[in-house]
C-alpha cells in the first residue's frame, strides 16, 4: 500500500497535523495527483544536487501536466493550471527548494504513520499536544478579537469627541464675537449656559474615552503577559523537540496573527492618543483630563509596543547544512549552511527597511570554548516580505559559512575541558526597528550550536543537540555541558523512538525500548523514571565493547537509512531482541523460522537467527555473521535472505530461511522487496552473487572468517554451481553465535 493511501486511512487527530504540511509551497493537489510517482523519487539526494534537482522538478511539470489533461472537470483543470504557474515562478531557480519541501513533507508523513505503530504516545509528545490544545487557541483568538473590536469602537469615540470639540469651539467664538453691549442679555446668560452644558459633556466623553483606554492597555497587558508571551515560549519550546525529532513544529502563523493583530491596536492606541493631544491644542479647561492622563498612557503604549516587537523577532529555522537536513544545530567548518529569521509583527510601514547583522558568538566569556570562528561570507541581508506568508517580514541566509580563527602563539585556550562536540556556540541576529517614530534595536540568537570540523564527529554531535534540548528550555545556556543534568528513561526512550521515525520511517515498539533499556541501565530498565547520565549515553563504552550505547545505535540508524529502509517499514526487523528472548521467541517454532536483529557487538551489523529441530528433538539455533555496511554495498538484503546457502557436512548447498517469525513464508514477506531484474550486459551469462556460509559440527572450533571466494564444497559440486554463480561467502556458527 503506498504511503498516501496509508495516510488517507490515518485518524482525524493525525490527518489534521498532515493538513499542516501543505500549504501554497507543495499544494496537497500536487500530492494527491501525482503520490505514486513523488514516492518514487529520492528527493533526499536531489536536496543536495542541483542539477538532479532540476531534472526531477522539470519531470514533476511534465507528470501534472499530465494529470491536468486528464482531468475532466473544468474547475480543477483550471486550478491545476494556477498551481503549475505558481511552481514555476517558485522553483524554478530554485529546485533544491522544492526537493527540500517535498522530502520534508514525506518524511512528516512517514513520522505520523510511525505513532500509529507504537503501542502509546510518550509523555513528551502528549503534553506537547495538550500544550496546543484547540480550546486555549480558540480563547486566544476571541480575546484578540475583543480588543480589536474595542479599539475600533474607541476611534469612533475619539471622531465624536472632535466633533462636539468643533462645535463647542464654534459656538464659543460666536457667543465672543457678539458686541460687548449685548453680553449683559438673556441671550449671552443662554449662551453661556449652553457652552457650559456642552463643556460638561465634552469632558465627560473625555473621561469616559480616557477610562476606556486605559481598559483596553490593561487587556492587552495582561494579555501579552499571560497569553501571548506563554504561547511564544511554547513554541519556542516546540521547536526544540521539533528539532530532535519530535511533533512537527506548527503555529507560528497562528502566533503570527496574534502578534500582529495586538501591534496593530496599540499603534491605533497611539494614534487615538495623538490625536487627543491635537484636541487639548485647541480646547482645553482647568481640570482637563487629557494633559493628566495622557502622557502616562503613551509611555505605557510604548512600553508594550516595545517588548512586543522585540519578542516578535524569533529564528524560524534554525541552522542547518542542507547536506543534513535532518540534523540541525551542527554545522562544519567550510560547508554552507542556511538560517532563517522573521518578524511576526507584520506592518506595512517598515516593507525593505530592516537589515539583519549576523554575528558568530557574541559577547561569548573568554576562555568558554578553546575554538573561536566567525562568519567567513556576507553576514548581512535586508528582510523581505513573503508572499506565501501572508506578508511576514524575514529574510534568510543561505550561504552562511564558518571558518577557525588562527591561534599566533600556537594554543587555542582551555584545551581539554571539554569535547569539541560538547562545545557550545550561538549565532547572534541584530536590526533596528524604526515606525512611526519609534527605534526598536532587536536582537535574537539561535540555539545553540556545535561545530565539527570532520563529519566523523557528526554522531558526537546530534547526541549533544539532542540532549541539550531535551532537557532544557534556556535559549543560551553554552555551559550546559559543564555539568550536564541526567535524564529520565522515559525521556530519552522516547526521544530514541524519533530518531527512528525521523531517519528510518517508523518508530520502536515497547519491546524494542524495553530491549534498548535493559542494555543502557542493566537492572534498572524496568524503572521509568531511572535518571541516565550524559556519560553513560554518549562517552562510556559499553562494557565489553570498544564503543558507547549511542555510537551503537547511531550505526543502526544510518544502516537503516542506506540498505534497510524498505525491510525496517515493513516491520520485518525485530531489531531489538537480546539472545535469550531471541531463543525464548523461536524454540517453539518450525524449523527454518528465522528473524532478524541488530548486532550487539558490531557497530551498525543486522544479522538472522533460524531453528532447527534433530531427530532426537533438540533444539540448535544458527546465528549469521553480521552484515554490515560494506557487504551490504554489494547484495541488498532481501535479496541476501532469499539466495542465502548453508553447506553441512559436504552436502548441497540449501537455503535453511522458511518463515520470517512468527510464521510468514519467506518469499511472501520478501517477495516484493526482491532485486530480480536480470543483467542487460550481453552476450555474457547473467551472474548472480549468492551468500553462503558453512554449517560446520560441533565438535568444530570455533569459526573464522573465511576469505576466499571458493566455497567449502567437493570439486564436482563447485563445477556444476560455478556455471551459473558467483559466490560469496559467510562463516557460520552454531549452535548460536553473535
Amino acid at each position: 500500500m503506498s504511503q498516501w493511501k496509508q495516510i488517507q486511512q490515518l485518524e482525524m487527530r493525525l490527518l489534521e497535523q498532515v493538513d499542516y504540511l501543505y500549504d501554497d509551497n507543495f499544494p496537497m493537489d500536487i500530492r494527491q495527483g501525482l503520490a505514486g510517482w513523488i514516492e518514487s523519487q529520492d528527493w533526499d539526494s536531489a536536496v543536495n544536487d542541483e542539477s538532479m534537482a532540476s531534472i526531477m522538478f522539470t519531470n514533476l511539470q511534465t507528470q501534472l501536466e499530465k494529470v491536468r489533461l486528464q482531468e475532466q472537470n473544468f474547475l480543477q483543470r483550471h486550478n491545476m493550471k494556477i498551481i503549475q504557474q505558481q511552481l514555476q515562478r517558485k522553483y524554478t531557480t530554485n529546485p533544491t527548494g522544492m526537493a527540500r519541501v517535498i522530502s520534508t513533507c514525506l518524511r512528516e508523513e512517514r513520522r505520523i504513520l510511525a505513532t500509529t505503530c507504537t503501542q502509546e504516545q510518550g509523555a513528551l509528545e502528549q503534553s506537547l499536544q495538550n500544550s496546543v490544545a484547540f480550546e486555549r487557541q480558540k480563547n486566544m483568538d476571541n480575546r484578540v478579537g475583543i480588543i480589536r473590536n474595542s479599539v475600533q469602537s474607541m476611534d469612533q469615540a475619539v471622531k465624536n469627541i472632535e466633533d462636539m470639540q468643533d462645535d463647542f469651539d464654534f459656538c464659543y467664538k460666536t457667543l465672543q464675537s457678539r458686541e460687548s453691549a449685548d453680553r449683559t442679555s438673556e441671550m449671552i446668560k443662554q449662551g453661556i449656559t449652553r457652552l457650559q452644558e456642552m463643556l460638561n459633556r465634552l469632558d465627560f466623553k473625555r473621561k469616559e474615552i480616557l477610562s476606556k483606554m486605559d481598559v483596553v492597555i490593561k487587556e492587552i497587558d495582561d494579555l501579552m503577559t499571560s497569553q501571548l508571551r506563554p504561547e511564544l515560549q511554547d513554541w519556542k519550546r516546540r521547536q526544540q523537540i521539533a528539532a530532535i525529532g519530535g511533533p512537527m513544529l506548527t503555529g507560528l502563523e497562528q502566533l503570527q496573527s496574534w502578534f500582529t493583530l495586538t501591534a496593530q491596536s496599540l499603534f491605533q492606541i497611539k494614534r487615538q492618543l495623538d490625536k487627543l493631544g491635537e484636541l487639548v491644542v485647541k480646547v482645553t479647561y482647568e481640570s482637563d483630563p487629557i494633559p493628566l492622563q495622557k502622557p502616562q498612557m503613551e509611555e505605557r503604549v510604548k512600553y508594550l509596543i516595545y517588548h512586543l516587537i522585540k519578542n516578535s523577532f524569533v529564528v524560524e529555522k534554525q541552522p542547518c547544512m542542507p547536506t543534513h537536513p535532518q540534523k540541525p544545530l551542527i554545522i562544519k567548518t567550510g560547508v554552507q549552511f542556511t538560517t532563517k529569521v522573521r518578524l511576526l509583527v507584520k506592518l506595512p510601514e517598515v516593507d525593505y527597511q530592516l537589515k539583519v547583522k549576523t554575528t558568530f558568538d557574541k559577547d561569548l566569556p573568554p576562555g568558554r570554548v578553546s575554538r573561536q570562528f566567525f562568519i567567513l561570507t556576507n553576514n548581512t541581508k535586508v528582510m523581505d516580505i513573503e508572499d506565501y506568508s501572508n506578508g511576514c517580514l524575514s529574510v534568510e541566509f543561505r550561504h552562511l559559512q564558518l571558518k577557525e580563527k588562527k591561534y599566533t602563539n600556537g594554543t587555542k585556550g582551555n584545551e581539554g575541558l571539554l569535547s569539541v562536540t560538547e562545545e557550545l556556540h550561538s549565532l547572534s541576529f541584530e536590526a533596528c526597528f524604526t515606525v512611526q517614530g519609534l527605534t526598536i534595536d532587536l536582537e535574537t540568537c539561535s540555539l545553540p550550536l556545535v561545530v565539527i570540523s570532520n563529519v566523523s564527529q557528526l554522531p558526537g554531535g546530534w547526541a549533544s543537540v539532542m540532549w541539550y534540548n531535551l532537557l532544557t528550555d534556556e535559549p543560551r545556556n553554552l555551559g550546559f555541558f559543564g555539568n550536564p543534568p541526567r535524564a529520565s528513561w522515559s525521556q530519552l526512550s522516547e526521544v530514541l523512538s524519533w530518531q527512528f521515525s525521523t531517519f528510518a520511517g517508523r518508530g520502536l515498539n515497547k519491546d524494542q525500548l524495553d530491549m534498548l533499556g535493559e542494555k543502557l541501565l542493566g537492572q534498572h530498565a524496568s524503572c521509568g523514571d531511572y535518571q541516565v547520565s550524559w556519560s553513560k549515553f554518549a562517552k562510556e563504552n559499553i562494557p565489553g565493547k570498544p564503543f558507547s550505547f549511542w555510537m551503537w545505535l547511531d550505526s543502526i540508524l544510518e544502516l537503516i537509512k542506506k540498505h534497510l529502509l524498505a525491510v525496517w517499514n515493513e516491520n520485518y526487523i525485530m531489531g531489538f531482541v537480546s539472545k535469550e528472548m531471541e531463543r525464548a521467541l523461536l524454540k517453539d517454532r518450525e524449523p527454518g523460522t528465522f528473524l532478524l536483529r541488530f548486532s550487539e557487538s558490531h557497530l551498525g551489523g543486522i544479522t538472522f537467527t533460524w531453528v532447527e529441530h534433530s531427530d532426537s528433538g533438540d533444539v540448535k539455533f544458527n546465528s549469521v555473521e553480521p552484515y554490515t555496511k560494506n557487504r551490504l554495498s554489494a547484495l541488498p538484503f532481501a535479496d541476501i535472505i532469499r539466495d542465502y546457502k548453508v553447506i553441512s557436512n559436504g552436502g548441497v548447498p540449501e537455503n535453511p530461511l522458511k518463515f520470517l517469525y512468527p510464521d510468514i513464508p519467506k518469499d511472501e514477506a520478501f517477495g516484493r522487496l526482491y532485486n530480480s531484474q536480470p543483467s542487460k550486459v550481453h552476450p555474457y551469462i547473467p551472474s548472480t552473487l549468492i551468500p553462503i556460509s558453512e554449517l560446520r559440527s560441533e565438535a568444530s572450533t570455533t569459526p573464522r572468517s573465511c576469505p576466499s571466494p571458493e566455497p567449502p564444497m567437493t570439486p564436482g559440486e563447485f563445477d556444476m554451481l560455478s556455471e551459473h554463480l558467483c559466490f560469496d561467502i559467510d562463516t557460520m556458527s552454531s549452535p548460536y553465535s553473535e
